[in-house]
């Protein structure tokens, strides 16, 4: 590693409290000034470092993950920083621990602390130690002279041994140059390297009145106000490292412990493996055989209640399993079918409504065998290889829906089932978007209410993710889609000077995290403690703990997620059930099973038809009311047909659809031989099913290859369309099309 200087003290956008660095704007700056390495050191958390470590390996920036610790010790009642950065896996394990353990036993105050006492030769292994300005020796120094401060520094010399540095910042701020001088003295006197830091919060310097504003935004205060804290200055910005150089010259010992610093730090995180929780097996089985066994005795008890799908007999059921359990198991995935089932049936035997099933993962026959889902796939034409493709590995995922006033029973029963340091709902993370950032930026430029309100009420509320950007026709989207740009907005940011200045304020600010939730239905749960996957984090006042990682990136590491989604339209459903069954009871009338409701009551129908729908999931916005008065849908493959059309890009086919169920318009199909697949969708192409099954048909997919096509097709990649494209002219010139 040659370089002359490399930044380990950074905080991102993730700390919440005090940056206005995007990981993806860091990296490009990393890469333009050809920085080989990179650390992290985010506010006591590591929301981001799963994103900053991929991030920084694909453009080829070494790593270096990390935290800003805040310590509380017993001689003094104010928190100290102290600033460690991962040398390994060990240190990042450590890490991990220390910060959960942080938010789960050191609140306070509104900040996670870390109590002196958790630091020990175990806890600090794998960790490397930076002392800078806010730490407890810096302190000591000030206050009671170099003499002093020794003593405690040699006591973190001896934890931390040859992993020890002192941090030097020269940014222009109150205590640096006499923290700088008794920190060499320091050094000298016991043999400690020192280390140049720039303690970066920002990309530039012209983003520091952003910054500023942000930390304003934070506190409850204005810019103007003269007596805030001013803890920033404008020097903290991602310095290059010439620039960086030029500041140390008269140390370039400072300058050349950050690379040593830097190679020693070599912590590699594998992505792409998953680690499931061992499900137990009873004796004499292992998954593999005991699935084949739940899957087998589950068919042939559904089987006895059903009735078999058209055109299906039942070695097409036997058939059609065996090839799902020889996937499922080829794959590894027996362990995650057996947990899901496990815990919806626990719920199932509990009275815990939960619902039949959406999503690929109703295409399951196993899945339905096992009580997972209760459609029977062969009756909807369900394609198994739209939920697991041997051709693309990635792990399943249910879509399972439980009572909102019971879902939480269930969470706990997993917890007590595996332990409950190994199961956690994982974190979201909430940004400034268009509206909110206009108001936060006003207020903290003193701007009235009502001319603030009058500039946000000129952003639209849909589309929701309309940014500024769009509404001034700056962003790529916008170019896209004009209707994006919003003109009285424009107007009023060329010709009001004020509103300018707020809106460049907010340009800055705008999708900046801001804080973190709690996923609406994710549940993780682990083979061993969490801590030894992702770090915890716990809402202030003793809230509900979650990963400090978000979906995306604790599937990375390895954690598989499970969908808890808590669904009201269930719970009114149990409740009409039992208020039904109530009343039967009384006239002694058998009580309504409503798995067992029918499919073909023309009573029901007359209902869709004049959209008497209030209060039935997905058919009850005025939209959909509108659509089903013209539809006026007389069979559940309707019903079906108009869920999924009614959504954006889709429903620009609804009146060809309605048109041609009602005989007002011809049903053509592309290919005759498609024909008794778009039969029952009037020619029209409404199922991701039917689009695998006209790339299997005309172009000559396997079904697996025909699923690469569909995802293809949802997210929209140019590239991956035109290799498709080529894929699919061969297959279909081959199969006799001109």
């Amino acid at each position: 590693m040659t370089a002359q200087h490399i930044h380990l003290h950074l905080h991102s956008e993730f700390s919440l409290l005090d940056s206005t660095i995007r990981i993806k704007g860091l990296v490009a700056a990393a890469v333009d000034a050809r920085m080989p390495a990179l650390a992290l050191t985010d506010e006591c958390n590591m929301f981001a470092f799963v994103k900053f470590y991929k991030a920084c390996m694909a453009a080829g920036i070494k790593p270096i993950g990390g935290c800003d610790l805040w310590i509380a010790a017993p001689d003094d009642p104010r928190p100290w920083r102290l600033t460690v950065l991962c040398q390994d896996h060990i240190g990042y394990l450590n890490l991990s621990r220390l910060v959960s353990r942080a938010w789960r036993d050191g609140q306070r105050g509104g900040r996670a602390l870390v109590d002196a006492a958790w630091l020990d030769a175990d806890t600090s292994a794998g960790l490397i130690a930076l002392l800078g300005r806010h730490s407890q020796v810096a302190r000591s120094a000030a206050q009671q002279g170099t003499q002093v401060a020794t003593t405690g520094l040699r006591t973190l010399a001896r934890l931390f041994d040859d992993r020890l540095y002192l941090e030097l910042t020269r940014c222009n701020r109150e205590g640096e140059a006499e923290w700088n001088a008794a920190a060499l003295l320091l050094g000298a006197e016991l043999s400690l390297p020192v280390v140049a830091s720039n303690d970066v919060r920002f990309l530039r310097e012209e983003d520091f009145d952003a910054h500023e504003a942000r930390v304003c935004i934070n506190q409850g205060r204005v810019l103007a106000d003269m007596k805030r804290p001013r803890d920033y200055s404008p020097q903290q910005y991602l310095k290059t490292p010439q620039e960086m150089a030029a500041l140390f010259a008269d140390l370039p010992e400072a300058l050349e412990n950050t690379v040593e610093l830097a190679k020693r730090c070599n912590l590699e995180l594998k992505f792409g493996t998953y680690y499931l929780p061992d499900f137990p097996v009873p004796p004499g089985h292992d998954l593999d055989s005991h699935i084949r066994e739940l899957a087998r005795d589950g068919l042939a008890e559904r089987l006895q209640h059903a009735t078999l799908a058209s055109g299906h007999d039942l070695d097409d059921y036997h058939e059609r399993l065996e090839r799902e359990l020889d996937v499922i198991i080829k794959m590894g995935f027996p362990g995650y079918f057996l947990i899901v089932a496990d815990f919806i049936n626990w719920g199932k035997q509990n009275g815990i409504p939960v619902g039949p099933g959406r999503g690929s993962g109703a295409s399951s026959l196993v899945a339905w065998s096992l009580k997972i889902t209760d459609l029977d796939p062969l009756q909807f034409d369900l394609l198994f290889e739209r939920f697991l493709n041997p051709e693309r590995v990635s792990m399943p995922d249910f879509d399972i829906d439980f009572c909102m006033d019971r879902r939480d029973e269930v969470i706990d029963y997993v917890s007590r089932k595996y332990g409950r340091d190994r199961v956690s709902q994982i974190i979201t993370y909430g940004s400034m978007a268009a509206k909110a950032v206009l108001r936060d930026s006003g207020r903290v430029l003193s701007m009235g209410y009502g001319q603030v309100d009058k500039l946000a009420k000129l952003i639209p509320m849909r589309p929701l993710d309309l940014t500024l950007s769009d509404a001034l026709g700056r962003s790529e989207k916008s170019k896209k889609e004009p209707d994006r740009v919003v003109k009285d907005f424009c107007e009023v940011y060329a010709q009001d000077e004020d509103a300018r200045a707020l809106i460049d304020l907010a340009l800055k600010l705008e999708n900046l995290t801001r804080n973190v939730g709690k996923h609406a239905g994710g549940v993780v749960i682990a083979p061993s403690p969490l801590t030894d996957f992702a770090p915890l984090y716990c809402e202030p006042g003793g809230g509900g703990v979650v990963t400090q990682y978000d979906k995306n990136d604790v599937e990375a590491v390895g954690l598989v997620k499970f969908d808890f989604l808590g669904l009201r339209t269930l719970t009114i459903i149990d409740w009409a059930v039992k208020a039904i069954n109530a009343r039967r009871a009384l006239t002694g009338e058998l009580p309504l099973d409503i798995a067992k409701l029918t499919l073909d009551d023309a009573d029901t129908y007359e209902l869709f038809k004049h959209a008497q729908t209030v209060a039935v999931f997905q058919f009850e916005s005025t939209g959909m009311q509108h659509m089903l008065k013209d539809a006026r849908p007389d069979r559940f493959e309707d019903l079906i047909a108009l869920v999924s059309l009614y959504r954006p890009g889709p429903m620009d086919l609804i009146p060809s659809f309605i048109a041609r169920k009602h005989g007002r318009e011809d049903v053509d199909y592309p290919d005759p031989r498609v024909e008794p697949i778009l039969k029952e969708t009037y020619g029209i192409m409404v199922y991701q099913e039917q689009v695998m099954q006209m790339a299997q048909i005309v172009g000559g997919y396997s079904l697996g290859g025909a699923d690469l096509l569909r995802r293809a097709m949802g997210k929209k990649k140019p590239e991956e369309m035109a290799q498709q494209r080529a894929i699919f002219l061969e297959g279909a010139t081959q199969r006799g099309v001109a």
